[in-house]
């Protein structure tokens, strides 16, 4: 039942003790009719609907027609909606007026009405459509999402123009009232996933939802793994592609990025522009990144391993290159490595918090300067800036950028494992971590899917891992969609 009451001044006062103190909440109190005779207000956000906006909107169009009728076309206006105002909706209780206000709506209060009345207006402020920035392709579109739920679902939509593409809203966050929609192809997403998603969204109750990257953390199946859960990305067309499969994707108000679930780590490794290029240019960059996560990893602890225990491993002329290069270098291999990977992670971080160009600076310019400085000190040898260098390319080769910040801190314990036990050291470690991922699950699905159980799709899944089909043979979709409609493509005549 509804608490608004039919009495006017009743509804004022409640309405004036929950904004008591809030100065960017403004109160309208109006007159309409000819003869002035019916009372009303409006509650509004400043900034979210100025006046000028409601002189110049439809709203304030709205107002003028009731200027100028009598109280029983007031009523008919207010009760059906007559005057045809787009995005209205009548609210029941108080409580929902106050948010649908504090969601940027203008509210709007009439005399002898018991309910209040939303109208749609241009909300808060925020970033518009902006280029991608993180996930840089060659081809497709240079969209990236807004801070704004309502724009990031249209962006989706304005891909998948169809009614089966389903947007579901629910508000998170006990005093920021954050909303975040769950977006998906109706008859492809597994009914499973959407409700065991929605049960974990009601699972916790915290104070704010300020990101999506809050709700990923809450929410994920291993909270302890490094490795992300979730699928995060700036780029509507990357979405699509995922609502097509029959992923869900999370959009939450006030952050520019998406998460997709279900995420596997084949995923992580994919772009966007992987479907708009030839399919031997793509398998090829792909061996690449998946050589740049590998050397992300091991490639400071094979070099640790080869000069402490393996030296026969290597030819002989480069162990002498290696012996001649550490000369007069006063530190063990394990704290000449370890001293250089922490100076490399200072530059990364100083030059992801500095100004743009500034920031760019410092990453280049440092590394080169410190690199260079060191070696002239005798700090470290040149063969180790090297192994450095690559290794950091290694880890820049890595499309999804969590993926990579995993790979750096698994780095710094084959680093540890190599310096102990030497090659032994980094096959344990990478035991170590299949293990791990062959039993971390991202929403029921497996994370090394498609190279464990290849068998339950294979069609759609091993044609679009490491190597990538031509799209004509890339007629099923991922494991992700339901059985019965894995089907995507078919040809004419078919």
């Amino acid at each position: 039942m509804g608490d608004i009451s039919t009495d006017l001044k009743q509804n004022e006062k409640r309405v004036r003790e929950m904004i008591e103190g809030c100065d960017d909440i403004l109160f309208r109190p109006m007159k309409l009719g000819k003869n002035k005779e019916i009372s009303c207000f409006l509650i509004y956000i400043e900034v979210a609907a100025s006046n000028m906006m409601l002189e110049d909107s439809v709203i304030g169009k709205m107002l003028n027609h009731m200027w100028e009728m009598d109280e029983s076309g007031i009523q008919k206006a207010i009760e059906e909606n007559s005057l045809g105002v787009s995005d209205t909706k009548e609210l029941v209780s108080m409580d929902e007026a106050m948010a649908a206000m504090l969601a940027g709506n203008v509210v709007l209060f009439v005399d002898y009405f018991d309910k209040a009345i939303k109208i749609g207006s241009k909300g808060y402020p925020g970033t518009g459509v902006m280029k991608a920035d993180s996930e840089k392709v060659l081809r497709g579109s240079k969209e990236a999402f807004s801070e704004s739920v309502k724009v990031n679902t249209a962006l989706i939509r304005k891909r998948v123009r169809d009614t089966a593409l389903k947007v579901k809203e629910t508000p998170l966050g006990k005093y920021s009232n954050t909303m975040c929609a769950m977006v998906y192809v109706d008859g492809l997403v597994y009914p499973p996933i959407l409700e065991n998603l929605e049960k974990r969204l009601e699972d916790f109750e915290i104070d704010g939802v300020l990101d999506g990257g809050v709700i990923e953390h809450l929410t994920a199946d291993l909270k302890y793994s490094p490795f992300p859960q979730y699928q995060a990305t700036e780029r509507p067309d990357r979405a699509a592609m995922a609502v097509l499969e029959g992923r869900v994707v999370l959009v939450c108000d006030n952050s520019p990025e998406a998460l997709v679930l279900p995420a596997t780590c084949n995923s992580l490794f994919q772009t966007s522009d992987d479907y708009y290029r030839h399919f031997a240019i793509v398998s090829f960059l792909r061996i690449i990144r998946y050589m740049g996560a590998f050397l992300a990893v091991s490639l400071p602890g094979l070099y640790l391993a080869a000069v402490n225990f393996h030296t026969q491993l290597l030819p002989t002329n480069l162990i002498f290159s290696l012996a001649e290069a550490r000369e007069g270098v006063p530190f063990p291999a394990l704290v000449e490595v370890l001293l250089l990977e922490l100076s490399f992670e200072l530059l990364r971080e100083a030059g992801l918090r500095m100004p743009g160009p500034i920031g760019n600076t410092i990453g280049i310019v440092g590394g080169l300067i410190i690199g260079q400085a060191a070696v002239s000190a005798n700090i470290v040898s040149p063969v180790v800036v090297v192994v450095v260098a690559l290794t950091a390319l290694g880890s820049f080769a890595v499309p999804n950028e969590e993926l990579s910040e995993a790979l750096r801190l698994l780095k710094y314990l084959m680093l540890v494992l190599c310096a102990g036990f030497g090659i032994l050291g980094i096959m344990f470690g990478w035991l170590l971590v299949l293990i791990h991922l062959a039993g971390l699950k991202s929403f029921g699905v497996s994370y090394l899917m498609p190279f464990a159980g290849k068998d339950a799709n294979p069609e759609g899944e091993a044609r679009d891992s490491i190597l990538r089909a031509p799209l004509s043979r890339m007629w099923k979709r991922p494991l992700f969609a339901r059985r019965q409609n894995r089907r995507r493509m078919r040809m004419k005549g078919e």
